[in-house]
């Protein structure tokens, strides 16, 4: 969060300026005639579920997708903190065994473009199938949001194509020799 404190009278044409670009901000008044102008932040949680036991909730394991990223949270006396931007998932696969179509749940493994996890497992998830799809439309908006195409992920090679070149095939000879 971004504060930005100034000090003028609230009965001016400047102040009313002040306030007509501070929209999307919050404006406090404070002591002495200063006001405080603060970037207001919307961290809206999309998603947020628990792992599983049959449909209770008893686990120390929650999820939760929030501002193009997915949150991880494991542990109960060492407490585990993972982060993944969404754009970075490029598989998303549902596994459901037959207790847990029984039980209402499932378990989501996206396969993701990260050094440490290649794999992440959302085990025992509350109503699976519309989490994954959730999961696949915020993927595809997330990468919209950064302009990231498929070659970026999938070529092994970073850019260049099969024959190694970046960029099209051209009629020039190489004066190079």
């Amino acid at each position: 969060m971004c504060i930005i404190t100034v000090t003028m009278n609230p009965h001016t044409a400047e102040f009313e300026e002040f306030r007509r670009k501070a929209q999307g901000m919050i404006l406090v008044n404070q002591r002495k005639g200063g006001f405080a102008m603060a970037e207001m932040t919307q961290s809206t949680v999309i998603w947020k579920d628990r792992k599983h036991f049959m449909w209770f909730p008893f686990s120390f394991t929650k999820y939760s997708v929030q501002n193009d990223r997915l949150y991880t949270q494991t542990g109960l006396f060492s407490t585990s903190f993972d982060e993944i931007l969404l754009y970075r998932i490029t598989d998303i696969r549902l596994n459901r065994s037959f207790g847990q179509k029984i039980f209402g749940t499932g378990t989501i493994e996206l396969c993701t473009k990260v050094d440490h996890d290649r794999h992440i497992f959302l085990v025992n998830i509350k109503k699976p199938v519309k989490v994954k799809n959730l999961l696949s439309e915020l993927v595809e908006d997330a990468r919209d949001k950064k302009n990231v195409v498929g070659k970026e992920f999938y070529s092994g090679r970073g850019h260049g194509g099969p024959d190694g070149h970046d960029g099209p095939e051209d009629d020039f000879e190489d004066d190079f020799e």
